[in-house]
């Protein structure tokens, strides 16, 4: 099958049969084989799980070479609200297909994602009237609190990782999304990283398997 946004796809090995998905939403200007980069040991331990690594359905306008979940060279919140609103609807409509595919429903199902994938990754998780397995997010923000708390549909279990020295999307981010989560009573985790400036090192992604891992009960 080709699904509507081109992605890096990787499979279970030795034909074995799939009960999960996890997909990865990558960072602004960035794609889906740069965030694949995840998998490589996230397989080992998810060996019934299909990841799949999708490019953002615009080119990104600040680096071409690399792809954008919504266009952040405005700081006008109407206009990146709805440009987020289209990204969501093409999302929904991508994992749909992932679910026609593999025969999967929104409990086999992880979302997670970095920076900008992140934030599209929260908004996804909360807004789905089915809910998802579980939401985990590296150095991301709540984009939207006012519009995000009136269309909260879920309340999957999230897990959101930020580093204590990100200077691209500043820590303080986490602790808003804490009290946003708080106060619309959804279960979060947190996990601030000392040292650690806009990335993902391998204590975030070792926290992140594991969470994984606990929700799909393997």
């Amino acid at each position: 099958m080709t699904f509507c946004l081109e992605s890096t796809i990787i499979h279970p090995e030795n034909e074995t049969e799939i009960k999960n998905a996890v997909i990865l939403l990558h960072g602004y200007g960035g794609d889906g084989k740069d965030i694949s980069m995840l998998t490589l040991n996230w397989k080992r331990f998810l060996t019934n799980t299909v990841f799949l690594c999708p490019n953002g359905h615009e080119k990104c306008k600040i680096n071409p070479i690399g792809y954008q979940w919504f266009d952040l060279e405005t700081n006008d919140k109407s206009y990146i609200l709805n440009e987020v609103i289209k990204a969501e609807s093409i999302l929904t409509s991508y994992i749909e297909e992932v679910k026609k595919e593999y025969n999967l429903k929104n409990s086999n199902i992880c979302l997670s994602g970095f920076s900008q994938g992140c934030m599209m990754s929260i908004n996804l998780g909360l807004t789905s009237k089915e809910p998802f397995n579980c939401v985990v997010g590296f150095s991301g923000k709540i984009i939207d609190k006012d519009n995000l708390s009136s269309r909260i549909e879920s309340k999957p279990k999230t897990l959101l990782i930020h580093g204590e020295q990100d200077e691209i999307v500043p820590p303080s981010n986490l602790l808003d999304a804490k009290d946003f989560f708080s106060r619309n009573e959804i279960k979060l985790e947190t996990l601030m990283i000392k040292d650690c400036d806009h990335h993902i090192p391998v204590e975030a992604s070792s926290s992140a398997l594991k969470f994984i891992k606990d929700n799909f009960n393997l």
